[in-house]
């Protein structure tokens, strides 16, 4: 349901901007830091693109957070010193922990450490000193679909298709919302789709979904390898409909659904929304979160981290292998679509 993007062009994409760069980092001391954090990110990761697992987590982190500097640079609701990142923002405790029970919080809102400052420009939730484990925020990255940490019940990102939004003779917004997982839809029932998606707020405040009998329930449609889909309705936001008999064109349709859903490489997902946290995680804060955890592992505790990436012992390697190919490709799209979201 997603593809990889060859990282290239994404760069191609930020290179470009280097020459006038977008919104506030047209300014003569946030033009020199956008260009020069750039050229930095992408240095980084090419360089965490040619090392093994031992140490790429450190050098794609630093890439990261480097590519974040260039964010605020750019962004147009930080005035003043405000671009301006101090510290990381976010700390993690536990190493002695089993890999997915590291603890991780981060600093209070309106701070200038760079995961609070970034979150705040891309309206992504802190949490403080509430407790998150790393397997809570591993989970929300859609590349992490297909490698669990645990067997515990997960609360991944449900994809839906904008492309595919029912252009029907209706006022509602109707698409189908994917990766439901197995779990809910082997039990069948409505009490327990209405119990999983109390995680997904905004599916939950759906107008309808199909089903089928006297019961009405889920009419999933369901997946060879476990799982399955529903297609779902929303009303439309009142007044909006500039089309025949005053219904919503395709376009608002579809503009309507992304308010609900945050972008992750050409697709959207419905994310979760973790703990006290009034709304979801951004995709990109979620890498944030995962990589600035394996980096500390890796550059504070050498030895546990060479454990947890042995591929003769540890369940956990090869999952964790993926990832960092992963954010190789992916990362270097969710900077250049983050620099045009708050450019705007």
């Amino acid at each position: 349901m997603y593809s990889d993007f060859d990282a290239d062009e994404a760069w191609e994409r930020l290179r470009a901007s280097r020459s006038n760069p977008p919104a506030r980092a047209s300014s003569a001391s946030r033009r020199k830091t956008y260009t020069a954090a750039l050229e930095q990110a992408q240095q980084l990761f090419r360089a965490a693109a040619v090392v093994g697992p031992a140490t790429s987590p450190i050098l794609a982190f630093y890439g990261l957070s480097q590519a974040g500097r260039a964010i605020t640079a750019a962004a147009w609701s930080l005035k003043a010193e405000d671009w301006r990142l101090d510290a990381h923002g976010i700390k993690t405790t536990g190493f002695g922990l089993s890999f997915p029970d590291i603890e991780i919080r981060t600093d209070p809102p309106g701070t200038q450490g760079s995961f609070v400052k970034v979150s705040e420009v891309l309206d992504s939730p802190v949490w403080e000193k509430d407790l998150l484990r790393l397997e809570d925020v591993w989970d929300l990255l859609p590349t992490n679909l297909r490698y669990p940490l645990t067997a515990r019940d997960r609360f991944t990102p449900l994809y839906t298709d904008e492309g595919s939004v029912d252009e029907g003779d209706h006022s509602l917004l109707s698409v189908f919302v994917c990766n439901i997982p197995d779990r809910v839809v082997k039990a069948d029932t409505r009490e327990a789709l209405a119990d999983f998606l109390t995680a997904y707020p905004a599916v939950a405040q759906h107008e309808s979904y199909s089903n089928v009998g006297e019961a009405a329930l889920p009419n999933y449609v369901r997946y060879d390898h476990g799982g399955g889909q529903l297609a779902t309705n929303w009303l439309m936001p009142e007044g909006v409909g500039t089309g025949f008999n005053g219904m919503a064109t395709m376009a608002e349709r579809q503009a309507h659904l992304r308010t609900m859903t945050r972008g992750y490489v050409g697709g959207r997902y419905f994310l979760p929304v973790l703990g006290s946290m009034k709304r979801d995680l951004h995709p990109l804060m979620a890498w944030w979160a995962v990589l600035y955890t394996l980096s500390m592992l890796a550059r504070y505790e050498p030895a546990v981290w060479g454990k947890h990436i042995n591929v003769d012992s540890s369940p956990h390697a090869v999952p964790i292998e993926r990832l960092l190919e992963r954010a190789i490709n992916h990362l270097p799209v969710l900077i250049a679509d983050a620099i045009t979201e708050v450019s705007n």
